[in-house]
């Protein structure tokens, strides 16, 4: 098993964030390196609790997709995405978002095992970790900049929590 950590500080209410990182559309355009788009089950707006979702994105010049499920939602401090489906045995991704000095802390817990015994422990260590931490870094860099400027209302504008 590979674990990454994040927080990122955002400095703009936790309801925004929280919405931000479950929008759909923010998601697809946060993650533009790998042309990833949302093909199945939520593929805009929102997504809740118990919903899934089924991603096609290119990593590694192949392309993938992941069906992931929404297995735990407290609005606005947490929620959890799942794997269902895809490349990896497992994945679980943990989002926490809490309120500091008026910003948003927003914590990542991203839990993921490769397939394939020794040689998928081999690969997490020498490959999936970095590429996976960089991805998701780059990812809440943009995030953050939607947050903090007038970007978020592309996506927020209308929707409920």
């Amino acid at each position: 098993m590979a674990l990454i950590s994040l927080e990122t500080t955002i400095n703009a209410p936790r309801d925004r964030v929280f919405d931000l990182a479950r929008s759909i559309d923010a998601h697809q355009d946060s993650a533009g390196n790998t042309k990833e788009r949302a093909v199945g089950g939520v593929t805009t707006g929102l997504i809740g609790l118990n919903e899934e979702v089924t991603w096609e994105a290119v990593h590694f010049g192949l392309t993938q997709r992941l069906r992931g499920r929404i297995t735990a939602f407290d609005y606005p401090s947490h929620f959890r995405d799942e794997m269902v489906e895809g490349a990896f045995r497992s994945l679980r991704h943990d989002h926490n978002f809490e309120e500091a000095d008026g910003q948003t802390v927003m914590s990542d817990r991203f839990e993921f095992f490769a397939p394939f015994g020794m040689l998928g422990r081999i690969a997490e260590k020498l490959l999936l970790e970095r590429y996976l931490r960089r991805f998701l870094v780059e990812r809440n860099a943009v995030l953050k900049e939607m947050a903090e400027t007038d970007r978020w209302r592309k996506y927020l504008c209308g929707a409920t929590g």
